[in-house]
């Protein structure tokens, strides 16, 4: 696994974790955009993956 592949499955994990936090507190209107950002950070890591494969 490369730095960038490391870094951005982190960032997903994280930014996951946060929307969570947020739609459990504060609703889902308030972690909406987390969980998005984390979605497209794993579909960024699947997608590089699949093409260095």
């Amino acid at each position: 696994m490369k730095l960038f592949d490391a870094i951005v499955l982190s960032l997903a994990v994280g930014f996951l974790i946060i929307g969570i936090h947020q739609i459990m507190t504060l609703g889902l209107a308030s972690g909406y955009w987390a969980v998005m950002l984390s979605l497209i950070l794993y579909f960024v890591y699947k997608l590089k993956k699949r093409k260095t494969s």
